[in-house]
């Protein structure tokens, strides 16, 4: 049996940013626990543009953005990516995920882009640019899958 192609209408966000934002504020308030830790800049349906707010906590020895801030930006942005495509789906789980650190990321806002390369029926592949805020050289790249659990 064929795929029918996606219309530009099955190509509409399942979430707006202000829903998104919702969803993240009542399931995951964790993120937000320190204060404010991202911001969801743009939303599409398997695409996002997140932002990791700069803070000391974010920082390690030697004054750059520590790995575990990256990956967990990257991590993040690539669940909201997959919102956008799948609606309010709280239990998808990252199942695989691979970074590599590009380059070293000074002080500052970083933002994340991503976009999905496939979204099944149970999996989603998608990868994640990682840039410091106002520049367009990535600092790191993501590949990262997603488990979406059955439909009840």
């Amino acid at each position: 049996m064929t795929e029918m192609p996606r219309t530009a209408v099955d190509r509409a966000p399942r979430l707006t940013l202000d829903q998104v934002n919702a969803f993240l504020a009542v399931e995951f308030p964790q993120i937000a626990q320190d204060g404010p830790t991202y911001e969801v800049e743009d939303i599409g349906y398997g695409t996002a543009r997140m932002r990791l707010i700069h803070h000391e906590r974010h920082l390690r020895p030697g004054g750059t953005i520590s790995g575990p801030s990256m990956m967990a930006l990257a991590d993040v942005a690539l669940y909201v990516a997959l919102l956008g495509a799948i609606g309010p789906v709280k239990l998808a789980v990252t199942t695989n995920f691979s970074i590599n650190f590009l380059r070293r990321p000074e002080p500052g806002d970083l933002i994340a882009t991503c976009r999905y390369l496939k979204i099944g029926r149970s999996l989603a592949v998608g990868e994640a640019e990682l840039a410091r805020a106002g520049t367009a050289e990535a600092v790191a790249h993501v590949v990262a899958t997603y488990s979406i659990p059955p439909r009840t």
